[in-house]
């Protein structure tokens, strides 16, 4: 198995090579999953400025490091840093920092007080979105000062104020991985990202949308993002062979599958079996509606 640098973390770990992309197993940036970069990214990464590497690299890894640690499949390249790093939902604040780290422990944790190691603490600054060691610290004693958590060594504890915020920020429950199946139709992508995978969260999980495109660039359609959701929603407008296939592999695996189709395509089905019968839909506010009924 070769072995390379994450260019993000800095650590030598083992990699595999996957279609077009580079898989990263375990460095601090996914230390108990990995990540997919594709192989095109590394000379224009090199080529970045210095100062730019150090005021993006630490951002990138922690981003990582929170999909991957909520469940969640990531795949990146080079065109996608910039995006990262400027995205409204990287936190710059000490407070929002902190948040971070108090929702790591309450992923890890099934009730207060419940032990947490984090192990090497002193590379593990990417949990706080801080560029390094000294911030990590400073937001851990301040977390402790307002009570929000016990540290022992390398393990850490929410009490239960902490416990209360971080349920709180998650909404009051722990979000489920999902998976959104869908083609490669540029107006149906915009419809599921801008209008419904903010409700789908709202009904108590974390969306990720999955479309099959034969673009280099974007992720690949793998199996493996699937394996580890609990709910696939697999909406058959544009008619992709590759839904119905990942749907059923979903299936095969027990993960419920809820299935959809745009009224304009809902004569056109490839499959007519008494299993798949799609909730047909006319807006994206319908069918916000219906997913609400079937998810409650």
């Amino acid at each position: 198995m070769i072995k390379k640098y994450c260019l993000f973390c800095d650590e030598m770990v083992s990699i595999t090579s996957e279609g077009d992309y580079d898989k990263y197993l375990g460095c601090n940036c996914s230390p108990d999953g990995f990540y997919n970069l594709l192989r095109d990214s590394y000379e224009p990464i090199n080529s970045l400025a210095h100062q730019k590497k150090r005021d993006m690299f630490h951002v990138v890894s922690a981003y990582i490091r929170e999909l991957t640690d909520r469940g969640e499949k990531f795949s990146l390249s080079a065109d996608d840093l910039e995006s990262i790093v400027n995205s409204p939902k990287i936190p710059v604040t000490i407070e929002d920092k902190g948040n971070r780290l108090l929702q790591y422990l309450y992923r890890h944790s099934e009730a207060p007080g419940e032990s947490v190691v984090i192990q090497p603490l002193s590379s593990s600054y990417n949990l706080t979105y801080s560029p390094n060691l000294q911030e990590l610290v400073y937001i851990i004693d301040k977390l402790i000062n307002d009570q929000y958590m016990i540290r022992e060594g390398m393990t850490f504890k929410l009490t239960d104020a902490g416990w209360n915020e971080a349920a709180a920020i998650a909404g009051g429950k722990k979000l489920k991985p999902c998976i959104v199946l869908m083609s490669d139709a540029e107006d149906l992508h915009t419809v599921w990202v801008e209008k419904l995978l903010p409700k789908i969260e709202q009904f108590g999980y974390i969306p990720r949308l999955l479309r099959h495109t034969t673009t280099q660039n974007r992720e690949p359609y793998s199996l493996e993002f699937i394996e580890e959701s609990k709910l696939i929603i697999a909406d058959l407008t544009g008619q992709s062979p590759e839904v119905y296939f990942t749907a059923g592999y979903a299936l095969g695996l027990n993960i419920p599958v809820i299935w959809t189709v745009n009224s304009s395509d809902a004569n056109n089905l490839f499959v007519q079996v008494k299993n798949i019968r799609p909730i047909v839909w006319d807006t994206a506010e319908e069918l916000a509606v219906l997913l609400q009924q079937k998810l409650s």
